[in-house]
């Protein structure tokens, strides 16, 4: 059992809300699509844990006609970093005592035309404090106004707190999701922040503002997408193109490292990749 103190409490409270209201939305879409799919929650925790760890979360997935298959996990945790690992972390080179909570949500859609998307923000503690996280859309079949939409609203949110600078967080998303050995990058981009620390109240409003802009503006992309016709050639362009993002979370993402390392639910952690994916 971990305490959260006041911040802490205060983060925590809005990440499940927005987990919540994202899940309630994606369920409605898929009562649209006359689907009856609908997410099913696995809650975890590592209070027992022998090295003193504790807290835990719940993983949702659903899978349906729309949303293929959706993940949006919930988690607040706390404990010590191995070591080693504490080296390449903020704050924790002297002190390996941790605390993190946020939303992680990756979708992979059954219309190719309908992109896949990621989001995380989170708020993490060590011997200092901070919030990252963003969100980028992953299209296998690239539409121009969808991304501009997409990057629109990103920019939006930035604009409402003096913690935003879109400018810099588009381009370290365009620097963080590139996929070396491949040379392209992971989807169209958006935005994305981390060791965001200067001070609670303008970089937690500019994680509020992340999130609400997410939830406004991919279920309007994807209501405008979901019912065009596809090919069999874009089915099989959208496996190949899961393929490239499998590789990539699984070879490059540090989100995947940091849970793993961190003693996450396995499951939860690996809730991104997706369903089917071909390599030809």
């Amino acid at each position: 059992m971990i305490t959260l103190d006041a911040e802490q409490q205060q983060a925590r409270d809005w990440f499940e809300d927005l987990r919540d209201r994202i899940c309630a939305a994606f369920e409605s879409i898929e009562r649209e699509a006359a689907s009856e799919a609908s997410f099913h929650y696995t809650p975890w925790n590592r209070d027992d844990d022998p090295t003193g760890a504790g807290g835990g979360g719940i993983r949702g997935v659903m899978k349906g006609k729309v949303f293929e298959k959706v993940g949006v996990n919930v988690s607040t945790v706390g404990g010590a970093f191995n070591p080693e690992f504490a080296k390449s972390i903020h704050g924790a080179e002297e002190n390996p005592a941790f605390f993190a909570t946020g939303i992680s949500l990756v979708a992979h859609m059954a219309n190719p035309h309908v992109p896949a998307v990621h989001m995380n923000t989170r708020f993490l503690a060590t011997t200092k404090r901070w919030f990252g996280g963003g969100a980028d859309l992953n299209p296998a079949l690239p539409n121009g106004q969808d991304t501009a939409d997409f990057h629109a609203a990103m920019k939006s949110a930035c604009a409402a707190s003096p913690s935003g600078d879109y400018d810099r967080f588009k381009t370290w998303a365009d620097d963080y999701f590139w996929i070396p050995h491949r040379k392209v990058h992971r989807g169209v981009g958006g935005i994305f922040y981390d060791h965001l620390e200067s001070g609670f109240e303008p970089d937690f409003a500019l994680t509020r503002a992340v999130g609400e802009a997410f939830l406004d503006i991919f279920p309007q992309i994807v209501r405008r997408r979901m019912a065009i016709p596809f090919t069999a050639e874009e089915e099989q362009a959208l496996l190949e193109w899961r393929g490239r993002y499998a590789e990539f979370n699984l070879v490059h993402d540090r989100g995947t490292l940091f849970g793993l390392k961190t003693g996450g639910n396995i499951d939860a952690i690996l809730m991104s990749l997706p369903p089917r994916a071909v390599w030809s």
